[in-house]
């Protein structure tokens, strides 16, 4: 009974070794994907605060930096892929950017959400998506293919593409106040991924 037991167990660690040297798929996009670990800081301003995974704007304050972040390494070439989960757990304000594409000098797209659940573009104001409210989980992934397009896509659906001219980019997300918009919201992300090719 042992010896099965020891067989049983070194077939089980067979097979989840083999399954580990599998090649990384990415939620969109196919394959041929690599998993990516880039580094990331912390950013808290104003009344932004960071717990983890949850992020907090604690105030209603419509001016000045309020910002609670992450903000990853930057990278300059190829195709990279971000994928994330966010539940808004509680918001008073409205028009709290969600996650960003940095590119250039500053922001190239930033995703941001309205008191009701639309999800936007804060460039052009473009609708995104609906259905972002309270208590929901919403899936985001952006695809960003250096000198070509910005995709984003939520819940698996391509919903937005733009043009990626070549640039230096980096990824953040998290709570941010945009210029027009207002805390206080707690957000918390999960599943978070990066893939490149």
């Amino acid at each position: 009974m042992a010896r099965k037991f020891r067989v049983l167990g070194a077939l089980a660690l067979a097979g989840s070794l083999a399954f580990s040297a599998l090649p990384a798929n990415a939620q969109v996009e196919g394959s041929g994907w690599r998993t990516w670990s880039p580094g990331f800081s912390t950013q808290q301003r104003g009344c932004g605060s960071v717990s983890g995974l949850t992020f907090t704007l604690n105030c209603s304050t419509a001016s000045g930096d309020q910002r609670a972040e992450r903000r990853y390494d930057t990278y300059s070439s190829g195709t990279h892929q971000f994928e994330g989960s966010f539940r808004i757990t509680s918001m008073g304000g409205t028009r709290i950017s969600l996650k960003q594409t940095f590119g250039g000098d500053g922001p190239f797209f930033l995703l941001a959400v309205e008191r009701g659940g639309r999800l936007y573009s804060v460039e052009g104001g473009a609708t995104i998506a609906s259905g972002a409210t309270v208590g929901t989980t919403v899936r985001v992934n952006t695809v960003n293919q250096v000198g070509s397009t910005h995709r984003t896509y939520i819940n698996g659906s391509l919903k937005n593409t733009v043009s990626a001219p070549s640039h230096d980019y980096y990824d953040k997300f998290g709570a941010y106040r945009t210029g027009s918009g207002a805390g206080p919201i707690t957000v918390v992300w999960s599943g978070i991924k990066f893939w490149q090719k």
